[in-house]
């Protein structure tokens, strides 16, 4: 959310694409989700820029290999930092930038599903970032979390219209020390977008 209200461009698209989608007459729903190709992008870069652990939990090398030229001895523990991975400059165009843009479908991108270059996945098959992991012990609530991710954000960016505080010129995004959330609370504004009817169930519960 810090990084969308930091630029409103951005925002803006979300904001559009939910429109055109979804409408105000209604709410997000689960079968939206295949058409709501920038709200996807969004989350990807996301947890490429900001993932929710520093690393990945450790594993076992089995034997020896050898892995771009470094060995790993059998035994070892090899740790896989999820930040390294998701801001690496040989990988990634102005890591640093925040540019759900660079998701979306052009020609060779690796988000395609079955064929169709209009479908953009969370997960990342060649782990040029890590969102749900991937492989055999890749997590097993991928489809649940999905859903839940794109739904919460679109439901969010379709409910309200979200600002900074007026004191504020811009939303901090420096990082804990201890970990890769915020160091500061976030603290924003929001006024509701929707017909008064769609938030009598939020208010009652």
């Amino acid at each position: 959310m810090a990084e969308m209200i930091n630029n409103p461009e951005i925002l803006n698209k979300a904001v559009e694409e939910v429109d055109k989608v979804v409408g105000k007459g209604r709410l997000v729903q689960e079968q939206d989700i295949p058409n709501l190709n920038y709200i996807k992008a969004f989350t990807r870069e996301a947890f490429r820029l900001h993932p929710l652990h520093s690393f990945n939990p450790p594993h076992l090398s089995l034997s020896e290999t050898v892995v771009a030229g470094y060995r790993i001895p059998k035994g070892s523990h090899v740790i896989l930092s999820r930040r390294g991975l998701g801001r690496n400059p040989e990988v990634w165009d102005r890591p640093l930038e925040f540019r759900p843009e660079r998701h979306l479908f052009t020609g060779g991108n690796a988000n395609r599903c079955n064929g169709s270059p209009e479908e953009v996945l969370l997960t990342e098959p060649n782990l040029r970032f890590i969102s749900f992991s991937t492989g055999r012990r890749g997590c097993i609530g991928i489809t649940l979390g999905t859903v839940m991710t794109v739904m919460l954000l679109a439901r969010i960016v379709q409910g309200f219209s979200w600002m900074k505080p007026p004191e504020l010129s811009k939303i901090s995004l420096e990082e804990s020390d201890r970990d890769l959330s915020l160091a500061n609370p976030l603290v924003i504004c929001a006024k509701p977008r929707l017909p008064s009817h769609f938030y009598v169930p939020i208010i009652k519960e």
